[in-house]
């Protein structure tokens, strides 16, 4: 079935040959605040902790928006909750003008933290994509805050979606939902890379976009943007893809990185994580 969704998304777009590395454009973070981008499963600990360190404390005002998934939860069984976070309140709407209404703004702009939750990426399209909502997630970023996603709220902070398809989420590209909220520029982002055994999808999108740089996470794990450079953390690893990297000794069009990895995203190569 993933095959299949793959090579629907292959031709459905013009064949495009891959370019040298001028057409390669830089990956970047937000100019201020926080990403914290997992790749799905457990949260544990190390990532937790790391959103709370950001956030300003257990206490400090998070939004958790869970519009991706398919039913909403209680509060009190998210792991945020479990974790210690005292201050959370709950953001859904599938109105597209509620989401650009004050009432349903006003968490957003005493947040200090939002978590998006996992599901389907269309959902989040459909609700929020270029409405205030968005532009309040960007004011929290440009206030210092820190935004964290997992699955679908991983792959949504990408400037460039995949999986958004309504069809089913094997479609790697998809019409009409290919644009992230781009928080990361010119970055695409997988998740549940290992586990789903998901290693190659993201290899047919960067072949037919070569400017983008791939970033596939696998659960459990989460890079950390501050700026332009990201640090890896948690339980597994996190794969590159850059048409520019070729293949490497492995026979493999990617490369992984490790918890404890920096890297730097306009340069796209792996850095020394600096001193804590």
């Amino acid at each position: 079935m993933r095959l299949l969704g793959l090579l629907l998304c292959a031709s459905l777009l013009p064949a495009q040959p891959v370019t040298n590395a001028a057409v390669h454009s830089p990956g970047s973070g937000p100019a201020q605040g926080h990403l914290i981008v997992i790749g799905g499963g457990a949260l544990g600990d190390d990532i937790l902790h790391r959103f709370a360190d950001l956030a300003g404390g257990l206490a400090a005002p998070i939004v958790v928006i869970p519009t991706a998934g398919e039913q909403l939860r209680p509060l009190t069984t998210h792991p945020l909750h479990r974790h210690g976070f005292s201050n959370l309140v709950q953001l859904h709407t599938k109105d597209r003008a509620e989401a650009d209404s004050d009432a349903f703004l006003a968490p957003l702009r005493a947040a200090r933290g939002v978590f998006i939750d996992g599901g389907r990426q269309w959902r989040l399209v459909d609700s929020y994509l270029g409405t205030k909502t968005q532009r309040e997630l960007e004011n929290l970023l440009a206030r210092g805050g820190v935004i964290a996603g997992t699955s679908a709220g991983a792959t949504i902070q990408g400037s460039y979606l995949v999986r958004g398809a309504r069809e089913g989420n094997t479609i790697m590209m998809a019409k009409g939902y290919e644009e992230g909220f781009g928080f990361l520029r010119n970055v695409a982002i997988d998740q549940h890379l290992i586990a789903r055994h998901r290693e190659n999808d993201l290899l047919p999108v960067i072949a037919l976009k070569p400017e983008l740089l791939g970033i596939g996470i696998d659960e459990g794990t989460a890079i950390v943007v501050s700026g332009n450079r990201f640090e890896v953390i948690g339980a597994s690893k996190v794969a590159i893809y850059d048409t520019n990297y070729g293949v490497g000794p492995d026979g493999k069009s990617y490369y992984w990185l490790l918890p404890g990895d920096c890297f730097t995203l306009t340069v796209r190569t792996k850095q020394s994580c600096p001193s804590k």
